[in-house]
């Protein structure tokens, strides 16, 4: 596996985003289950490795300090603060006194002595972000943290953010079906040398293939909320995923690995961090590192998306007011 920079931290290619794994779609996995796949991804060539104090909460760090305890020295652990107690229905908290809580927290649960990077979780506008960045900041003096992030923050917190602390990442949404950090993200993210971490690259699942209008998921599982998800807008995005079938059968490959080549083709500082509870599908996403796009490849891929409109947002409305500011 190939690394990429992500500000100054060095991380594999294409990372793993672990919530799936305890919290989001569905029940659990099997913890055991959950620790093999983790430690397959180390296998595989993945560094990178993302959680969060909110998934849960608290039992994906958990997981994964157990599961990367006998390689923490050769992996980058990212996680993240900012909802009151972890808990997202709670509300925002970005309050220096609770990002200093939530670290040792952190540190406890991950079982290690210093976060390799700590995103703040959503831009809380009760909290100046030069307080956020500064409580960062002094985490980083004392070295429990290394990197400083955000997550879902919009260009203007970006840059008084990176004016206190250089922001290493950003992790937003991005991929074939949500193109929007093209317009105003990815250029100031290149004026300042920050790297962007996609999350959901596979479309929460749905560019795979592997759902359609009559897929019905589990009580727990966040997508019944999303617009997106609804019967008719999956219905209406069938085409995207039938053309993404056509390019992968051209390529001999799948359609997730084109989805994820496709993020890695755009700018050489994205790292993709897709999610599995499959080790197959494992397997399969990081076989994206390997897919060679080219000029031509990526023409075409153009050309047939600006044929089709997706439909549905991709948040419910309550949770989209935390995104962009």
């Amino acid at each position: 596996m190939k690394t990429r920079k992500l500000g100054t931290l060095e991380v594999s290619a294409i990372g793993l985003g672990c919530m799936g794994l305890s919290f989001g779609y569905g029940p659990a996995a099997d913890k055991q289950q959950a620790i093999a796949l983790i430690r397959r991804a180390f296998e595989l060539g993945v560094t990178f490795f993302d959680s969060a104090e909110a998934y849960g909460p608290f039992a994906n760090e958990e997981l994964l300090g157990e599961a990367l305890a006998p390689m923490r020295d050769r992996v980058v652990i990212a996680t993240k603060f900012g909802f009151r107690g972890g808990v997202v229905a709670a509300g925002l908290d970005s309050r220096p006194e609770n990002i200093r809580e939530v670290a040792e927290a952190s540190l406890r649960r991950l079982k290690t002595d210093h976060i390799d990077l700590f995103y703040q979780h959503r831009v809380d506008p009760q909290v100046p972000i030069e307080d956020v960045a500064g409580a960062v900041k002094d985490l980083i003096a004392q070295g429990k943290v290394r990197h400083f992030g955000l997550s879902e923050a919009g260009v203007e917190t970006i840059r008084r953010a990176h004016a206190v602390l250089p922001v290493a990442a950003l992790q937003s949404e991005y991929s074939l079906w949500w193109r929007e950090p093209e317009s105003e993200l990815l250029p100031v993210l290149a004026e300042l040398g920050i790297g962007f971490v996609p999350f959901s690259p596979l479309g929460k699942g749905f560019l795979t293939g592997a759902i359609d209008e009559n897929t019905a998921f589990d009580k727990s599982d966040f997508r019944n909320v999303v617009p997106r998800f609804s019967p008719e807008a999956r219905h209406a995005n069938q085409a995207l995923v039938d053309v993404l079938g056509d390019l992968a059968a051209h390529k001999k490959v799948t359609r997730a690995q084109i989805a994820i080549a496709w993020l890695l083709a755009q700018k050489p500082w994205i790292v993709p961090i897709p999610g599995t509870t499959k080790m197959h599908r494992l397997e399969e996403n990081l076989g994206a590192a390997s897919v060679e796009l080219s000029a031509d490849d990526l023409q075409n891929i153009a050309q047939a998306l600006s044929a089709i409109k997706v439909e549905g947002e991709r948040y419910p409305a309550q949770l989209q007011q935390l995104v962009g500011r």
